[in-house]
């Protein structure tokens, strides 16, 4: 057991919420109660994941992407509502982490990502604000688009859409989860091989052609599974604590 402002206290340290001019609050988003037991982590506070949390008698919820965003509608009415209502009735704790998640150097997103398809991390992409979130790095051994594009598949258990820009082997890589692909420029300029993130927009086909550079969009919920099951695995273990990462199905 450990009490909320304890836990708090500790994720804060670790993943430093306030080196980052993010699009949400970082941390506590929704009070639950003090003393937690039990932990669910998962990618999105959807209604899905906090039901599937409360049949598990959860104390906190941690989520990469949790609720309040920059512009949305204040008001607390229909999903937004349903979702709060879930979480204050059962005085359950919704603690988000966005951006921190992300850049964190093992933890995050992009560690994970690296680790999880075999890339030697080398560097950062920088050129979209500080601290950089984009990592780059080299693969073991160069591969063809092909032969790569069949790792992440096996990987990510998911096809990655993938834009051809040149038929080098791929040897260097850059990649940022999630709705990166305006990091794609930067991996260019970089003379990267190939770029990785989760989503893909219209202008990106365009450019990775033009720019001569490979490009995947793997998903970006495929892509950002293991920042938040690692840190809550790292939790449960720090703390004592019971951890389930709940992965609900989405394809994008």
């Amino acid at each position: 057991m450990i009490t909320r402002t304890e836990f708090l206290a500790y994720i804060n340290h670790v993943l430093e919420p306030e080196r980052f001019n993010d699009y949400c609050p970082n941390g506590l988003q929704v009070e639950g109660r003090e003393e937690i037991t039990t932990l669910v982590t998962g990618v999105t506070a959807s209604e899905a994941l906090l039901e599937e949390a409360i049949e598990l008698n959860a104390d906190a919820i941690l989520v990469h992407h949790g609720y309040f965003w920059r512009g949305e509608d204040a008001r607390i009415i229909g999903m937004k509502q349903r979702r709060l209502r879930l979480l204050l009735e059962n005085d359950i704790n919704l603690i988000a982490y966005h951006l921190p998640l992300d850049a964190h150097p093992t933890l995050g997103n992009n560690a994970q990502l690296a680790e999880l398809l075999g890339i030697e991390v080398d560097g950062r992409i920088s050129g979209m604000g500080e601290p950089a979130i984009g990592l780059c790095g080299s693969l073991p051994e160069p591969l063809s688009l092909s032969a790569f594009s069949s790792h992440v598949r096996q990987k990510l258990k998911r096809d990655p859409l993938v834009i051809q820009g040149h038929d080098r082997p791929i040897t260097t890589v850059g990649w940022c989860t999630g709705a990166a692909q305006g990091y794609l420029l930067y991996a260019a300029e970089l003379g990267l091989d190939l770029y990785i993130s989760g989503e893909i927009s219209e202008p990106t086909v365009h450019m990775a052609r033009e720019l001569g550079i490979n490009y995947m969009a793997a998903g970006h919920h495929a892509t950002e599974r293991y920042g938040v099951k690692a840190i809550g695995e790292m939790l449960a273990e720090q703390f004592d604590i019971v951890h389930h990462f709940i992965d609900i199905d989405n394809p994008v």
